[in-house]
């Protein structure tokens, strides 16, 4: 009689153990799969599909903080950090890629005709090269969701960049001119002097460090409104 009784206990054993090995071998055969689509869907929406429109009006850093006042926190906490001010900061990203998130440089073509590789792996809004990238990555954490194609680490890598400008070649973080041209033609190529033999580089600079200081005096007319602009934020504990 016990036997008997026990015979159903041990199929609907059998039958769960048999139920868990199939879910096994389906999370075996396509859990990474399914997890990898997910991660990949993410990803394209965060880094891609939602990045922001360029501003409205450019020309304007109060307007361009009134339409993205999150970029005013990324480049203040920049300028925190490296000390390039946040008016030289928006204006390396305004000449780099005109705020645009995905901004590379265009392709050249083949025989005049069939789109060829780019002239540099410049890329985002910083237009930041793959080397020096890789650079910044390793002086900081190398991260997976570190970006050249959001806002706060590309205005990050700008500070980042002009600080080791700095300290490398003794350039004020005050003289966006001279900034630029060691940012455009690398440490190296401003030690060798080589912009000299660029007039339409030194004429870039030039109005590089004339938009910065355009966009300086309008930041002093609107600053306050964007150190407060968060809920939990309050005077005079965020100046």
């Amino acid at each position: 009689m016990v036997g008997k009784l026990g015979k159903p206990w041990r199929r609907r054993k059998r039958r769960r153990q048999t139920r868990r090995n199939d879910w096994r071998s389906r999370a075996k055969w396509y859990g990474l799969p399914v997890l990898g689509l997910l991660i990949g869907t993410w990803a394209t929406l965060r880094f891609s599909l939602l990045a922001p429109d360029p501003p409205a009006n450019p020309e304007n850093l109060c307007e361009i903080f009134r339409e993205h006042p999150v970029w005013y926190d990324y480049a203040s906490e920049s300028q925190s950090r490296w000390g390039t001010p946040v008016a030289t900061q928006m204006a390396f990203v305004y000449y780099e890629s005109s705020f645009r998130s995905h901004a590379r440089p265009p392709r050249t073509l083949l025989w005049g005709l069939i789109p060829w590789t780019r002239p540099t792996s410049a890329y985002g809004y910083a237009q930041a090269l793959d080397p020096a990238w890789q650079e910044y990555l390793e002086a900081n954490g190398d991260g997976w969701f570190t970006v050249r194609t959001d806002m706060e680490h590309a205005l990050d890598f700008v500070g980042w960049y002009n600080r080791l400008t700095h300290q490398q070649l003794d350039i004020p973080l005050y003289s966006p001119r001279q900034l630029y041209l060691a940012y455009h033609e690398g440490r190296g190529g401003y030690s060798r002097k080589t912009f000299e033999q660029k007039p339409a580089i030194q004429s870039l600079a030039a109005r590089v460090q004339s938009r910065a200081f355009r966009y300086d005096n309008q930041l002093q007319t609107c600053e306050q409104e964007f150190q407060c602009w968060r809920w939990y934020q309050f005077w005079p504990f965020c100046k």
